[in-house]
């Protein structure tokens, strides 16, 4: 479904990513670890449009996207639920379900698929006259995630779900994830939790200073000496 081939991107003269490349395949759960500032967030962006790749090229669904508009990106079915949430803070909860699905035209169809969110969040429902900044940390990621689910994606790209989160509020976020999965959407997430991102994934990378270094199984991964001394504390 994914194919990123020898990936470049820069911030001034300071390269963030050297030359990455990795896949995904259709219905795949496929993660990025390494330690803060390995280039995992910069990775998603580039893959939205949101920051310009300056060299290397990447494919969706047999199709060149490189340097294509975050609008555009969107509309090919990727969705982005980004690092630390970022709710439209003012508006309410179900203003922020419907600029997920901006892009769309049909009008009754939504409407379903914010009830459908309803069902799968009943908080949501609760406060979906509410302003999206009152909700707690955990209620907002649950209205990122819906949000994401609006635009109907083929491929959703989760960055640093459980960032912020408490315990079990993480492990609802992760099943929640597995959950979106198992219903056939692809997965592509960075998450600084090592551990449970690759005891839940298909396959793994590992990212160092904007070098992929390691790829496999997520139990390949789990078990690779170098990788358990350096993230998962020995």
């Amino acid at each position: 479904m994914l194919d990123i081939d020898g990936l470049w991107c820069r911030y001034g003269k300071v390269n963030a990513l050297k030359g990455v490349s990795l896949h995904v395949a259709a219905g795949e759960l496929v993660t990025l670890i390494g330690a803060n500032g390995a280039g995992k967030t910069t990775a998603l962006r580039a893959l939205s449009g949101i920051v310009p790749v300056a060299a290397g090229r990447i494919r969706f669904e047999d199709e060149d996207i490189t340097g294509a508009s975050p609008r555009s990106i969107l509309a090919r079915g990727i969705a982005h639920c980004p690092e630390g949430r970022r709710v439209f803070a003012h508006m309410s909860v179900q203003e922020n379900l419907g600029i997920g699905a901006y892009l769309r035209r049909d009008s009754a169809a939504i409407a379903d698929d914010i009830d459908r969110i309803f069902t799968r969040f009943p908080i949501l429902k609760e406060r979906r006259q509410q302003a999206a900044g009152t909700l707690s940390g955990g209620e907002q990621q649950m209205l990122a995630i819906g949000r994401a689910l609006m635009s109907r994606p083929k491929l959703i790209l989760f960055d640093e779900p459980s960032l912020g989160l408490a315990p079990t509020i993480v492990d609802r976020t992760f099943d929640l994830i597995q959950d979106i999965q198992q219903e056939g959407v692809t997965v592509l997430m960075v998450e600084q939790n090592a551990f449970a991102a690759l005891e839940m994934c298909d396959r793994a990378y590992l990212l160092e200073s904007g070098e992929m270094k390691r790829h496999g199984t997520g139990e390949e991964l789990l078990a690779d000496p170098a990788v358990k001394e350096a993230y998962l504390g020995g």
